[in-house]
């Protein structure tokens, strides 16, 4: 990919983030309404409304060959399973630290896994950016402040159990190939639709009518903006630059959801914040190679 193309795209991610980070609000809302079955039957089929006609405008259709397809099968499955502990998590657990975790876990898991499986080379300059990537997203929730039986406490279990199912995915969707990233996305979210319609969810059981505005608003963000919009852009970046670089982004989200908090749950921003998100975006730019200053070609 160009370097102006990849800054774009860059842009696009920077987003994508900030979306998924708004989503952490989002889902802790909506667990107040409905299980994770429905949650996932919900999105999915708003989500699906929306590729149509991306799918449609943008010419990809829906042709998919059979590797792909197989492959957008054990991703439907991993993905009923990451939101399965993602909504436990969010009902029993702090949310805030359970949302780190989940982050700052993804791209260490992805990586480690990458490095085992496909021999993915592992540099000390990856270690050290994510292992200030990390020291970011803890010194942003201050982590100092919780205890051991906090920190450790079972329900924290199901965050780790969705970061590992997450890694899963971005792996799983790496493999695909030959087949637009919206594509296999699609598909995804189509037969995991039908699989929590087949063994988990009784639609006529769903209570619709007591959804007010307000939960409609947090499925919008959820399912549009969050799902829709950046899952699509995620899955599009695994396919252009690589799952190693795409997944380093993801330290971003916990910013997002914390300024989202302080923007809904009128919470304040303080300078274990501003340090931590220095701290992240630093281990981003190490990550991802990016220059914030380049030099001019000196004329001749």
């Amino acid at each position: 990919m160009e370097t102006q193309n990849k800054n774009i795209f860059y842009t696009l991610m920077f987003f994508a983030m900030f979306a998924w980070g708004v989503s952490w609000v989002s889902a802790k809302f909506l667990s107040t309404y409905i299980n994770e079955y429905e949650l996932i039957f919900l999105r999915n089929v708003l989500t699906i409304v929306t590729l149509v006609p991306i799918l449609i405008y943008t010419k990809k259709y829906f042709k998919i060959n059979l590797k792909s397809l197989g492959l957008s099968l054990v991703a439907s499955v991993l993905m009923i399973l990451y939101m399965k502990y993602y909504f436990h998590g969010l009902q029993n657990g702090t949310a805030s630290l359970g949302g780190t975790f989940v982050t700052t876990l993804i791209p260490i898991i992805t990586f480690v896994l990458m490095a085992l499986f496909f021999k993915k080379r592992i540099t000390s300059k990856d270690i050290f950016a994510l292992s200030l990537g990390v020291l970011g997203v803890l010194t942003i929730i201050h982590i100092w402040t919780f205890n051991l039986e906090q920190i450790f406490a079972p329900a924290n279990i199901y965050f780790f159990l969705a970061a590992l199912f997450w890694s899963l995915i971005t792996i799983t969707s790496s493999r695909s190939t030959g087949v637009s990233p919206i594509v296999f996305s699609f598909y995804m979210y189509v037969i995991s639709t039908v699989l929590v319609m087949v063994f988990f969810v009784d639609i006529n059981a769903i209570a619709f009518e007591t959804f007010d505005t307000l939960f409609w608003f947090n499925m919008f963000i959820i399912a549009i903006v969050s799902t829709g919009f950046a899952t699509t852009i995620y899955f599009i970046g695994i396919e252009k630059l690589g799952a190693k670089e795409v997944t380093s982004f993801i330290f971003l989200v916990p910013f997002f959801a914390i300024i989202t908090s302080v923007i809904f749950l009128g919470e304040s921003i303080t300078l274990s914040i501003i340090i931590g998100t220095v701290l992240t975006i630093i281990a981003l730019a190490i990550l991802n190679n990016i220059l914030v200053f380049r030099k001019k070609p000196k004329s001749i």
